[in-house]
């Protein structure tokens, strides 16, 4: 028999349970499937244990900075299976959590994996299940490269997955995930060798990021080799992993761990997509338009696995309004993608919003008018690291309207919130100039820059 329910949230990530949550306060009748723990990426193998682990990267950092305040201290030991229990016990109790809202909110939980029959039928181990709405939030996982040997690294899946700590780590990437994972094992001791297929990190960021972070990882003992495609990986006698370069046909010995960052691609291929009438772009994304909707009525899309930012809180907001829009009457409920702030947790940590100053000369030309500054922050001003910070303001037009802003370095992390805020409600240069400053805080430098 059949089960029917109001909304199916296929994936029990942020996604998924966010449209079921919202959904099921309405008073819909509510199911989640989800085949591996509840929480998605973003709990189990992403930003939660991951912000715990650069956590404790940066107490490492604060010890090496502590002898400069007067305090007798000295690094003489990092216990990673410490860390790693403890980020695993908070992870495991978020996952029991879940189970218990889910339960006290009356929604169901299906474990397994979905499978459409058809527009409107879900298959899940032999049984049935059908719903007025069907929301597909299954995410999206790291992608390995088709190479000799490929198998013998592991992506950042497998990095959570470490109960020992590595002592020599090749990262291939330049994206976000490659620079956080990177920086994290560079602090606690592990010797880090980044692999570049092009000459910079981050590259979709602003120059002004990716410039100083590749300045800042060097300076911290980062080896990063730029323009270096691999091209096989094999094992050595020792057990190390041997990778050799497809350009110039060098080859890098001698690592314990090998990391594949290069991306993530939408988990759309093992849905049954094809028995239906959704469709996907050329790279798997499943398109939507601007509610969510799939080209099938009452079949939708969102987070990970549609072409927009990869990140737990627009997932999350795009669920809640797409309930809001089915189930509360709020007909144009939908997600405004444009403006949406994010931080890389990089050390030191970045944090942007908007435009680059690429993007905006090539929309509004010479109508951009730039502001920027770079400084020793307080904290760093007699400690033997000297990591700087360095911020911009990416202005348009005679009023000066702010399009974007771009934050490198201590309290980056912690600082743009408010500012995405004020970006978003239109600020202009001179709104953050009338502003009264906050001192002595990096953050002031937003509202005095000249």
């Amino acid at each position: 028999m059949t089960k029917v329910y109001d909304l199916i949230a296929i994936g029990g990530g942020s996604g998924g349970l966010s449209a079921a949550e919202r959904a099921a306060k309405y008073g819909a009748k509510c199911a989640v499937i989800e085949a591996g723990k509840l929480g998605g990426t973003c709990v189990n193998l992403g930003c939660v244990p991951k912000k715990i682990m650069w956590y404790g990267a940066s107490i490492a950092h604060m010890l090496e900075d502590a002898p400069a305040y007067g305090f007798a201290v000295k690094r003489e030991g990092f216990d990673w299976g410490t860390l790693i229990t403890e980020r695993n016990r908070y992870v495991t109790n978020i996952n029991n959590w879940y189970h218990t809202y889910l339960a006290d909110s009356n929604i169901d939980e299906i474990t397994g994996y979905a499978h459409f029959v058809d527009d409107h039928t879900l298959e899940v181990d032999g049984e049935r299940y059908q719903a007025n709405h069907i929301v597909i939030a299954p995410g999206s996982y790291a992608v390995v490269p088709e190479i000799e040997g490929a198998d013998l690294g592991i992506t950042s899946d497998g990095f959570f997955g470490l109960s020992e700590q590595p002592r020599r780590v090749a990262v291939v990437g330049s994206g976000y995930i490659a620079v956080e994972l990177a920086g994290m094992l560079n602090a606690v001791g592990t010797e880090v060798t980044m692999f570049l297929r092009g000459e910079h990190l981050l590259r979709k960021f602003d120059p002004m990021l990716r410039e100083s972070l590749m300045d800042e990882m060097l300076e911290d003992g980062v080896n990063i080799i730029s323009s270096s495609q691999i091209d096989r990986i094999e094992r050595a006698d020792d057990g190390t992993l041997n990778l050799h370069c497809r350009a110039n046909g060098q080859v890098q010995a001698g690592f314990d761990q090998l990391i594949w960052a290069i991306g993530r691609n939408p988990s759309s291929t093992q849905l049954g997509l094809e028995n239906t009438g959704i469709t996907k772009d050329a790279q798997g994304y499943i398109k939507v338009d601007e509610f969510q909707n799939t080209q099938v009525s009452g079949v939708y899309a969102l987070g990970d696995v549609t072409d927009a930012p990869q990140l737990t809180p627009v997932a999350i907001a795009a669920a809640r309004r797409l309930s809001d829009r089915l189930f509360g009457g709020m007909l144009d409920r939908r997600l405004d993608y444009s403006l949406v702030p994010s931080v890389v947790f990089s050390h030191p940590p970045i944090a942007t919003v908007g435009l680059t100053e690429d993007e905006a000369r090539a929309t509004h030309g010479e109508a951009v008018k730039v502001y920027q500054t770079r400084f020793t922050p307080m904290y760093h001003a007699f400690t033997k690291r000297q990591s700087k910070v360095a911020m911009k303001l990416v202005c348009v037009g005679a009023q000066e309207k702010i399009v974007g802003c771009h934050v490198i370095g201590f309290g980056a992390d912690e600082m743009l919130q408010g500012f995405a805020v004020a970006i978003r409600m239109g600020a202009t240069k001179k709104d953050f100039d009338d502003t009264i400053a906050i001192h002595p805080t990096g953050s002031e430098e937003l509202v005095t820059m000249r």
